[in-house]
């Protein structure tokens, strides 16, 4: 098993997260490709865990904000491979690699069925419930 993370949009890490991406939100979750794939893909730092050389499992990217605050976005792991800890073992990776680039918050949009899963992983629920591409979210945050 490996991370492997990347900025650029045309390599096949990200072509990995994007697949992963598209079968996640598009197809199990109705999100339009409009939305999914959006104006800051070429801002984002994008993760991918490989359960071997081939075979991507799990990805998130990075947006990088001000004030030392980073933005997790965009994760999801293939419904053959959750609950078995991938997840959070991409999280964790992203956490560290912001940690490492000076980052001190990290800030996401969880959607209501992950709220225990970032809560268990030290996230905090702030404000009211919010639809992004219909679906019911409510902002987190994490302090390094």
């Amino acid at each position: 098993m490996k991370i492997a993370h990347t900025k650029d949009t045309m390599s096949d890490i990200y072509l990995d997260a994007v697949k992963i991406r598209q079968q996640v939100f598009m197809l199990e979750q109705g999100v339009p490709s409009e939305i999914e794939i959006d104006k800051y893909e070429a801002a984002c730092i994008h993760f991918v865990l490989y359960a071997d050389e081939n075979e991507a499992i799990a990805t998130c990217r990075l947006l990088p904000l001000e004030d030392g605050l980073m933005k997790l976005q965009r994760m999801a792991v293939q419904k053959e491979y959750r609950g078995k800890d991938y997840g959070r073992l991409i999280v964790e990776s992203a956490e560290q690699f912001s940690k490492e680039q000076g980052y001190n918050t990290m800030t996401l949009g969880a959607q209501i069925t992950a709220l225990g899963f970032y809560e268990r992983m030290g996230y905090v629920k702030e404000g009211e419930m919010f639809l992004d591409a219909n679906i019911e979210h409510y902002q987190m945050k994490k302090r390094f």
